[in-house]
Protein backbone atom coordinates (compact mmCIF):
# COMPACT_ATOMS: atom_id res chain seq x y z
CA UNK A 1 0.00 0.00 0.00
CA UNK A 2 1.44 3.50 -1.20
CA UNK A 3 2.24 6.11 1.74
CA UNK A 4 2.08 9.03 -0.12
CA UNK A 5 -1.22 11.02 0.04
CA UNK A 6 -4.41 10.55 -2.41
CA UNK A 7 -3.74 13.16 -5.28
CA UNK A 8 -6.60 15.15 -5.30
CA UNK A 9 -8.87 14.72 -8.55
CA UNK A 10 -8.81 17.39 -11.28
CA UNK A 11 -11.59 18.59 -13.18
CA UNK A 12 -11.76 17.56 -16.15
CA UNK A 13 -13.91 18.99 -19.32
CA UNK A 14 -16.13 15.46 -18.24
CA UNK A 15 -17.90 18.23 -16.05
CA UNK A 16 -18.60 20.47 -18.03
CA UNK A 17 -21.64 22.12 -16.11
CA UNK A 18 -19.95 21.61 -12.90
CA UNK A 19 -16.17 22.83 -13.73
CA UNK A 20 -14.75 25.78 -12.00
CA UNK A 21 -11.24 27.23 -12.91
CA UNK A 22 -10.78 27.38 -8.95
CA UNK A 23 -11.49 23.27 -8.25
CA UNK A 24 -9.44 21.46 -6.26
CA UNK A 25 -7.06 24.61 -5.45
CA UNK A 26 -6.47 24.98 -1.52
CA UNK A 27 -5.51 28.62 -1.73
CA UNK A 28 -7.06 30.89 -4.27
CA UNK A 29 -8.88 34.55 -4.07
CA UNK A 30 -6.89 35.20 -0.87
CA UNK A 31 -9.10 32.54 0.69
CA UNK A 32 -6.30 29.53 2.35
CA UNK A 33 -9.20 26.53 3.31
CA UNK A 34 -5.70 24.48 4.29
CA UNK A 35 -3.96 26.76 7.02
CA UNK A 36 -1.56 24.65 9.90
CA UNK A 37 -3.56 21.71 9.27
CA UNK A 38 -2.11 18.85 11.54
CA UNK A 39 1.13 20.21 11.82
CA UNK A 40 0.23 23.54 13.69
CA UNK A 41 3.35 25.56 15.35
CA UNK A 42 4.24 24.58 18.76
CA UNK A 43 3.49 27.78 20.66
CA UNK A 44 5.70 28.62 23.79
CA UNK A 45 3.79 31.57 25.74
CA UNK A 46 5.64 33.32 28.23
CA UNK A 47 6.61 31.87 31.63
CA UNK A 48 4.98 28.35 30.28
CA UNK A 49 1.44 29.84 29.81
CA UNK A 50 -1.19 28.13 28.37
CA UNK A 51 -3.20 30.54 26.40
CA UNK A 52 -2.49 34.30 25.21
CA UNK A 53 -5.78 36.17 26.05
CA UNK A 54 -6.89 39.42 23.76
CA UNK A 55 -9.26 41.69 25.63
CA UNK A 56 -10.74 43.82 23.04
CA UNK A 57 -13.09 46.99 23.68
CA UNK A 58 -14.56 47.66 20.54
CA UNK A 59 -15.06 51.95 20.41
CA UNK A 60 -17.95 52.85 17.72
CA UNK A 61 -19.91 55.57 19.02
CA UNK A 62 -20.48 58.61 17.28
CA UNK A 63 -19.14 56.72 14.47
CA UNK A 64 -22.32 54.80 13.05
CA UNK A 65 -24.57 55.79 10.40
CA UNK A 66 -26.81 59.01 11.20
CA UNK A 67 -27.79 61.86 9.08
CA UNK A 68 -26.10 64.14 11.44
CA UNK A 69 -23.30 62.35 10.57
CA UNK A 70 -23.90 62.70 6.77
CA UNK A 71 -25.88 59.41 6.06
CA UNK A 72 -28.79 58.82 3.95
CA UNK A 73 -29.91 56.39 6.50
CA UNK A 74 -30.02 55.87 10.41
CA UNK A 75 -27.89 52.73 12.53
CA UNK A 76 -29.92 49.64 12.20
CA UNK A 77 -27.10 46.93 13.72
CA UNK A 78 -25.84 45.87 17.41
CA UNK A 79 -28.87 48.01 19.91
CA UNK A 80 -31.12 46.96 22.28
CA UNK A 81 -33.65 47.33 19.85
CA UNK A 82 -34.75 43.80 18.57
CA UNK A 83 -34.91 43.56 15.13
CA UNK A 84 -33.87 47.41 14.32
CA UNK A 85 -34.27 48.72 10.87
CA UNK A 86 -32.37 51.48 8.69
CA UNK A 87 -35.01 54.58 8.45
CA UNK A 88 -34.21 56.07 5.13
CA UNK A 89 -33.77 59.98 5.34
CA UNK A 90 -34.52 60.24 8.78
CA UNK A 91 -32.77 60.19 12.01
CA UNK A 92 -33.79 57.39 14.45
CA UNK A 93 -34.15 59.17 18.11
CA UNK A 94 -33.91 55.94 20.75
CA UNK A 95 -31.10 54.53 18.27
CA UNK A 96 -28.72 57.16 18.72
CA UNK A 97 -29.18 57.82 22.37
CA UNK A 98 -28.49 54.16 22.77
CA UNK A 99 -25.18 54.77 20.77
CA UNK A 100 -24.66 57.80 22.86
CA UNK A 101 -24.81 55.57 25.98
CA UNK A 102 -21.87 53.78 24.97
CA UNK A 103 -19.73 57.10 25.21
CA UNK A 104 -21.46 58.72 27.93
CA UNK A 105 -21.47 56.06 30.38
CA UNK A 106 -20.29 52.49 28.72
CA UNK A 107 -17.11 53.26 27.90
CA UNK A 108 -16.10 55.10 31.19
CA UNK A 109 -17.74 51.95 33.12
CA UNK A 110 -15.49 49.60 31.11
CA UNK A 111 -12.59 52.11 31.47
CA UNK A 112 -12.67 51.51 35.53
CA UNK A 113 -13.17 48.41 35.81
CA UNK A 114 -10.22 47.42 33.59
CA UNK A 115 -7.81 49.86 35.01
CA UNK A 116 -8.96 49.38 38.55
CA UNK A 117 -8.28 45.35 38.03
CA UNK A 118 -5.07 46.43 36.09
CA UNK A 119 -6.46 43.98 32.67
CA UNK A 120 -4.95 45.69 29.61
CA UNK A 121 -6.68 45.62 26.16
CA UNK A 122 -6.67 46.68 23.09
CA UNK A 123 -9.39 49.33 21.71
CA UNK A 124 -10.95 48.79 18.63
CA UNK A 125 -11.81 52.38 18.21
CA UNK A 126 -13.82 54.39 15.14
CA UNK A 127 -11.69 57.12 13.64
CA UNK A 128 -14.97 59.13 13.72
CA UNK A 129 -16.06 58.09 17.13
CA UNK A 130 -12.35 59.59 18.25
CA UNK A 131 -12.50 62.54 17.02
CA UNK A 132 -16.20 63.27 18.66
CA UNK A 133 -14.35 62.52 22.67
CA UNK A 134 -11.36 63.84 23.47
CA UNK A 135 -11.77 62.74 27.10
CA UNK A 136 -12.19 59.34 25.84
CA UNK A 137 -8.87 59.42 24.05
CA UNK A 138 -6.85 60.72 27.00
CA UNK A 139 -8.20 57.66 29.05
CA UNK A 140 -7.47 55.33 27.22
CA UNK A 141 -3.83 56.99 26.52
CA UNK A 142 -3.42 57.50 30.40
CA UNK A 143 -4.52 53.58 30.31
CA UNK A 144 -1.30 52.85 28.05
CA UNK A 145 -4.00 50.69 25.81
CA UNK A 146 -3.04 49.54 22.18
CA UNK A 147 -5.68 51.87 20.19
CA UNK A 148 -6.10 49.71 16.94
CA UNK A 149 -8.51 51.14 14.03
CA UNK A 150 -11.69 50.15 13.36
CA UNK A 151 -11.98 52.18 10.23
CA UNK A 152 -12.69 55.62 9.97
CA UNK A 153 -17.01 55.14 10.29
CA UNK A 154 -18.94 52.36 11.48
CA UNK A 155 -20.08 51.19 8.10
CA UNK A 156 -20.62 48.16 6.12
CA UNK A 157 -17.86 48.35 3.34
CA UNK A 158 -18.46 45.72 1.37
CA UNK A 159 -19.28 48.48 -1.22
CA UNK A 160 -17.56 50.98 -0.61
CA UNK A 161 -15.19 52.34 -3.83
CA UNK A 162 -12.06 51.58 -3.20
CA UNK A 163 -10.65 55.24 -3.48
CA UNK A 164 -13.49 56.25 -0.29
CA UNK A 165 -12.13 53.44 1.70
CA UNK A 166 -8.62 54.08 0.75
CA UNK A 167 -9.29 58.00 1.93
CA UNK A 168 -11.15 56.75 5.25
CA UNK A 169 -8.06 54.48 6.38
CA UNK A 170 -5.35 57.48 5.68
CA UNK A 171 -8.03 59.92 7.68
CA UNK A 172 -8.81 57.45 10.85
CA UNK A 173 -4.54 57.02 11.25
CA UNK A 174 -4.58 60.91 11.24
CA UNK A 175 -7.03 60.81 13.94
CA UNK A 176 -5.27 58.49 16.21
CA UNK A 177 -2.12 60.67 15.99
CA UNK A 178 -4.04 64.02 16.47
CA UNK A 179 -5.91 62.41 19.71
CA UNK A 180 -2.25 61.86 21.18
CA UNK A 181 -2.69 58.31 20.47
CA UNK A 182 0.04 57.53 18.24
CA UNK A 183 -0.21 55.85 14.71
CA UNK A 184 -2.26 52.78 14.78
CA UNK A 185 -0.13 49.32 13.88
CA UNK A 186 -3.34 47.26 13.92
CA UNK A 187 -6.67 46.79 12.13
CA UNK A 188 -9.91 45.44 12.27
CA UNK A 189 -12.19 47.34 9.97
CA UNK A 190 -15.17 44.81 10.92
CA UNK A 191 -16.94 45.08 7.76
CA UNK A 192 -14.76 44.76 5.35
CA UNK A 193 -14.79 43.97 1.70
CA UNK A 194 -11.92 41.93 -0.72
CA UNK A 195 -10.08 45.02 -1.01
CA UNK A 196 -9.65 45.62 2.40
CA UNK A 197 -6.18 43.66 3.31
CA UNK A 198 -5.35 45.57 0.36
CA UNK A 199 -5.63 48.55 1.06
CA UNK A 200 -4.20 48.03 4.61
CA UNK A 201 -0.92 46.46 3.42
CA UNK A 202 -0.10 49.30 0.59
CA UNK A 203 -0.72 52.27 3.66
CA UNK A 204 2.46 51.15 4.88
CA UNK A 205 2.24 51.45 8.92
CA UNK A 206 0.04 48.48 9.88
CA UNK A 207 1.90 45.56 11.59
CA UNK A 208 -1.31 43.21 11.31
CA UNK A 209 -4.87 43.33 10.92
CA UNK A 210 -8.14 41.02 12.13
CA UNK A 211 -10.34 40.99 9.77
CA UNK A 212 -9.93 37.41 9.90
CA UNK A 213 -11.99 34.49 11.52
CA UNK A 214 -10.21 31.96 10.04
CA UNK A 215 -7.66 30.25 12.88
CA UNK A 216 -6.85 30.25 16.57
CA UNK A 217 -3.67 31.42 15.94
CA UNK A 218 -1.80 33.95 13.88
CA UNK A 219 -0.69 33.99 10.32
CA UNK A 220 1.15 35.59 7.81
CA UNK A 221 -0.09 36.20 4.43
CA UNK A 222 2.17 37.59 1.40
CA UNK A 223 -0.43 37.94 -0.66
CA UNK A 224 -0.20 41.85 -1.10
CA UNK A 225 4.41 41.84 -1.89
CA UNK A 226 5.38 41.99 2.03
CA UNK A 227 4.78 39.25 4.83
CA UNK A 228 1.76 40.68 7.05
CA UNK A 229 0.72 39.55 9.75
CA UNK A 230 -3.13 38.48 10.93
CA UNK A 231 -4.36 37.78 13.78
CA UNK A 232 -7.50 36.59 13.71
CA UNK A 233 -10.82 37.86 15.83
CA UNK A 234 -13.61 36.18 16.89
CA UNK A 235 -17.70 36.48 16.84
CA UNK A 236 -18.00 33.72 19.22
CA UNK A 237 -16.16 35.18 22.39
CA UNK A 238 -18.00 38.41 22.10
CA UNK A 239 -20.79 40.14 23.40
CA UNK A 240 -22.84 41.37 20.20
CA UNK A 241 -24.01 37.37 20.46
CA UNK A 242 -26.68 39.30 22.82
CA UNK A 243 -28.13 41.19 19.44
CA UNK A 244 -28.82 37.55 17.91
CA UNK A 245 -31.15 35.28 17.98
CA UNK A 246 -30.36 32.46 19.90
CA UNK A 247 -27.51 34.31 21.40
CA UNK A 248 -26.94 35.16 25.32
CA UNK A 249 -30.30 36.03 27.10
CA UNK A 250 -28.36 37.48 30.51
CA UNK A 251 -24.41 37.91 31.61
CA UNK A 252 -24.70 35.09 33.34
CA UNK A 253 -24.72 32.95 30.13
CA UNK A 254 -22.08 34.78 28.61
CA UNK A 255 -19.06 34.42 31.64
CA UNK A 256 -20.40 30.79 31.43
CA UNK A 257 -19.56 30.31 27.76
CA UNK A 258 -16.06 32.68 28.38
CA UNK A 259 -14.65 30.64 31.31
CA UNK A 260 -15.92 27.24 29.81
CA UNK A 261 -13.76 28.45 27.02
CA UNK A 262 -11.04 29.55 28.93
CA UNK A 263 -10.86 26.06 30.28
CA UNK A 264 -11.09 24.17 27.32
CA UNK A 265 -8.47 26.09 25.20
CA UNK A 266 -6.18 26.41 28.30
CA UNK A 267 -6.22 22.29 28.20
CA UNK A 268 -5.44 22.58 24.22
CA UNK A 269 -2.08 24.78 25.22
CA UNK A 270 -1.55 26.35 22.15
CA UNK A 271 -3.83 29.05 21.21
CA UNK A 272 -4.69 32.66 21.66
CA UNK A 273 -8.15 33.92 22.06
CA UNK A 274 -9.39 36.93 21.49
CA UNK A 275 -12.91 38.41 23.43
CA UNK A 276 -14.66 41.41 22.37
CA UNK A 277 -16.67 44.15 25.21
CA UNK A 278 -18.65 46.56 23.32
CA UNK A 279 -18.79 49.89 25.71
CA UNK A 280 -22.40 50.30 24.85
CA UNK A 281 -23.69 47.04 25.89
CA UNK A 282 -21.48 44.80 27.64
CA UNK A 283 -21.60 47.73 30.68
CA UNK A 284 -24.85 47.78 31.49
CA UNK A 285 -25.01 46.32 35.55
CA UNK A 286 -26.65 43.10 34.40
CA UNK A 287 -23.85 41.81 31.48
CA UNK A 288 -21.58 41.45 34.31
CA UNK A 289 -17.89 41.93 32.89
CA UNK A 290 -16.99 41.66 36.23
CA UNK A 291 -17.01 38.61 36.80
CA UNK A 292 -14.96 37.53 33.56
CA UNK A 293 -12.08 39.89 34.43
CA UNK A 294 -11.99 38.05 37.60
CA UNK A 295 -10.75 34.90 35.88
CA UNK A 296 -7.91 37.71 34.64
CA UNK A 297 -6.82 38.27 38.21
CA UNK A 298 -3.36 36.92 38.81
CA UNK A 299 -2.80 36.78 34.97
CA UNK A 300 0.91 37.44 34.03
CA UNK A 301 0.66 40.42 31.79
CA UNK A 302 3.61 42.02 29.07
CA UNK A 303 3.61 44.24 26.17
CA UNK A 304 4.39 42.36 23.12
CA UNK A 305 7.02 44.34 20.48
CA UNK A 306 4.05 44.74 17.99
CA UNK A 307 3.45 48.44 18.56
CA UNK A 308 6.48 49.76 20.72
CA UNK A 309 4.60 48.85 24.04
CA UNK A 310 1.05 49.18 22.93
CA UNK A 311 -0.30 45.99 22.06
CA UNK A 312 -0.88 44.36 25.19
CA UNK A 313 -1.67 40.34 25.99
CA UNK A 314 -2.57 38.78 29.21
CA UNK A 315 -1.40 34.60 29.41
CA UNK A 316 -2.58 32.07 31.59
Amino acid sequence: MSSTSPTPPKPTAAFPLSRHENDGKSSYGGRDVVGYASDPPIVKWPRGAKVALNLVLNYEEGGENCLLHGDGESEKLLSEIVGASAIVGQRHANMESLYDYGARAGFWRLHDLLVRKQVPCTVFAVGMALERNPPVCRAMARAGWEVASHGYRWWDYQNVEEATEREHIRRTVQIHEEMGLGRPVGMYQGKPNIHTRKLVVEEGGFLYDSDSYADDLPYWTTEYGKPHLIIPYTLSENDMRFAIPNGFSHGGEFFTYLKDSLRKEGNAQNDERGSALPSGRTSRPDQRPRGFLGLCEGLWRRCLDLSSGRNRRAFL
